[in-house]
């Protein structure tokens, strides 16, 4: 089914008989499916089946199209409020200057004001790979300066080349 005809509305309703739920919320009673559609026309609305999985199936007398548009309102509404995190990145090397880790800083502190992630990576290349010790304490004065704006997701790791240290801001 697509995401638009989630349920089964009056003549598409293929059961027997229905449990029927009336219009303020009442139980009717399983009735037969000719007479749960004659009722849901006789007050001029739709019979929507709700949970097509029971036995029998639930159905409930509703004005179907003003329950999709409030539906259509309520997602609209989470999706408002509901706030995407990006993971922004921030590459260093182990032999980095001190003027660059004041500018990177700044970049780490200003991403995660804003709430986003910071993925900070150092790339060994060559031979510096034999001084592990170095992208360590980088990570761990950078993960000092900004304490009060974040906390560590992911400690310090390497992986392959790359040591990687994931910051998440404070809630």
């Amino acid at each position: 089914m697509s995401k638009e005809q989630q349920h089964q509305v009056n003549e598409s309703i293929r059961a027997r008989e229905v449990r029927l739920i009336g219009v303020d919320g009442s139980q009717l009673g399983i009735k037969p499916i000719r007479e749960a559609l004659h009722l849901a026309q006789e007050v001029n609305l739709d019979l929507v089946n709700v949970a097509p999985q029971a036995k029998p199936p639930v159905c409930r007398i509703m004005d179907y199209g003003k329950y999709r548009y409030e539906q259509s309102k309520r997602e609209k509404e989470a999706r408002k409020n509901q706030k995407t995190i990006q993971i922004k990145e921030v590459r260093l090397s182990p032999t980095i200057e001190e003027n660059d880790v004041q500018t990177k800083l700044s970049n780490v502190k200003k991403f995660l004001k804003k709430g986003n992630k910071v993925k900070l990576t150092i790339r060994f290349r060559g031979r510096e790979i034999t001084h592990q010790e170095l992208g360590r304490k980088i990570l761990d004065r950078m993960s000092k300066e900004v304490e009060e704006f974040s906390e560590i997701e992911r400690a310090p790791k390497l992986e392959g080349r790359q040591m990687i240290m994931i910051l998440a801001p404070k809630q």
